[in-house]
């Protein structure tokens, strides 16, 4: 792997990292948000999710803008869009003006997760094509490491104090939120600034005409000697690809494809109807249920996020040495096991505030809470919904954590680890797998037909699970909302055992002859 590679895939994946961050970073703003705004259930899972909505429309059209103006021009307005938008976020006046804001990000990271890995694909030599590439997952995760890391500083200066470096009452709840969203746009302008120095894509160029630019920029990034060899391989890439131009979406329906549709449609359901979305987005949120207060719910997020980039590297590691089935398996039973672990320590959680704790609570009524002393729930939805009634629906909200930390009764470790376990599980399995299988799986003259269809499935999975689970938690409670997604990947797992193939170590063209069922 040559420096100028290397350094081209680490600056064109840093759309990777802002994805992550973008999508880490709500976690906690919304600890502060929700309250500030007076949202409900559906309005805050909607704040949290109309980015993932509106990515799946930005990945429709991503990939058609980047074939006509090239995959350049377009990371730079994604760069673009994503500094806009953490700005719009962050001085948001009210709940529409934050949602708006946050759809600009989505449209940013949709196509950010369309181009960026076609990009680095397009400058990479073939032996170094799977690794570049991989360098766009582990970015993704480096930026919910950032985004969590961020959150936890943010949430320390508001609950301890600034220091010297900022004024007594920078940092409250009314305004640390925006400090949360607003410091996306320096990753973003910084990922503006450095596309500069990266050259537009040789594949790109060739397929355009541009045959004298394309092969001068194939020549600096790879060397002279091999640039003739890879100007070749792309133009019999491209030649190839003219001969399948045609396909439609029918051809997915072929008896032939049936197989190998079902197994890409079970695998990118189960990626995210399983919860990883539900866990990223509404970390904070899940730890604070569990009574370790706000500012650890916040530091518990830093540890989830660290777990996601151990893992995700153990997976770049060992994909092409263990296999994709076993990872996937394995992965997909560890799942199970640890979101149903999460809700048997859930299940076991008692609720009950004594006058001792009462007098802990501060900018609490404590008149009003005499009416619910001693008074023990077993339910975390009947006593959070006495706790509205009692406190009023916005004053519970902002003291949510504080109260929970004074009444909650359970095994905390419990969850935390079968959250972290779950996230360490994803990660090396249904994470990066999924799209190393989709792309393996189907024959060239539909494979981008079918990544993209599946991608679709996929994203609009994603989006039912991120808008949902507030109010599962509300209404449901913590406890049936982890069995669900334990339960969703139980089954997951049988099905998968049935009729997951191995992939690894075979050609495009062996894979082809064994599941195309003619």
């Amino acid at each position: 792997m040559n420096l100028r590679s290397f350094f081209i895939a680490l600056t064109v994946s840093l759309g990777g990292f802002l994805f992550g961050f973008d999508a880490g970073i709500i976690s906690g703003v919304m600890e502060y948000a929700g309250p500030y705004f007076q949202l409900d259930d559906v309005q805050t899972g909607w704040a949290v999710s109309c980015t993932v909505f509106i990515a799946m429309f930005a990945m429709l059209v991503a990939g058609k803008l980047s074939d006509r103006f090239g995959r350049k021009p377009v990371l730079l307005a994604v760069a673009f869009l994503y500094a806009i938008s953490a700005i719009l976020s962050a001085s948001a006046g009210s709940y529409e003006m934050l949602y708006i804001a946050r759809m600009i990000g989505g449209v940013a990271f949709g196509a950010a997760l369309v181009i960026a890995p076609t990009y680095i694909a397009e400058i990479a030599g073939a032996k170094d094509r799977g690794k570049l590439v991989s360098i766009q997952q582990l970015n993704i995760v480096l930026g919910f490491f950032a985004a969590f890391l961020s959150n936890y500083l943010f949430n320390h200066l508001t609950t301890e104090g600034a220091g010297i470096f900022f004024q007594s009452g920078t940092f409250d709840d009314e305004t640390v939120w925006r400090w949360m969203l607003g410091v996306e746009a320096l990753p973003a302008l910084l990922y503006f600034g450095c596309l500069f120095l990266v050259p537009r894509s040789p594949r790109w160029l060739l397929a355009n005409g541009r045959e004298t630019e394309g092969e001068r920029v194939l020549a600096k990034i790879h060397g002279p000697e091999n640039a003739q060899s890879e100007s070749a391989d792309i133009r019999k890439s491209l030649s190839e690809e003219r001969l399948v131009a045609g396909s439609s979406i029918s051809d997915l329906f072929l008896p032939a494809l049936r197989f190998i549709l079902i197994i890409g449609i079970v695998i990118g359901i189960l990626q995210q109807a399983t919860g990883i979305n539900a866990v990223y987005f509404y970390a904070t949120q899940i730890f604070k249920q569990t009574g370790v207060g706000v500012d650890n719910a916040f530091l518990q997020g830093v540890l989830l996020s660290l777990t996601s980039v151990v893992f995700a590297t153990i997976a770049i590691l060992t994909i092409d040495r263990i296999g994709r089935r076993p990872l996937l398996l394995v992965g997909i039973a560890g799942i199970a096991v640890c979101m149903l672990l999460c809700g048997f320590g859930f299940q076991g959680a008692t609720y009950q505030l004594t006058p001792e704790k009462i007098a802990t609570l501060e900018g609490v009524d404590m008149t009003k809470l005499s009416a619910v002393e001693n008074k023990t729930f077993t339910s975390d939805v009947d006593f959070k919904n006495t706790m509205r009634e009692t406190l009023g629906t916005e004053a519970y909200g902002k003291q949510e954590g504080a109260i929970l930390e004074a009444a909650t009764n359970m095994n905390a470790t419990i969850v935390l680890v079968g959250i972290l376990g779950f996230i360490a599980c994803f990660n090396f399995s249904l994470g990066p797998v999924m799209w190393v299988m989709l792309s393996e799986m189907y024959p060239n003259r539909i494979r981008g037909l079918a990544i993209g269809s599946i991608g679709l499935i996929n994203s609009f999975t994603a989006w039912i699970v991120t808008q949902a689970f507030p109010w599962e938690l509300s209404n449901l409670g913590a406890a049936p909302s982890f069995f669900i997604f334990g339960g969703i990947a139980l089954v997951g797992f049988f099905i998968l055992f049935r009729i997951l193939p191995e992939t690894k170590g075979k050609t495009l063209e062996q894979l082809e002859a064994d599941l195309v069922r003619t």
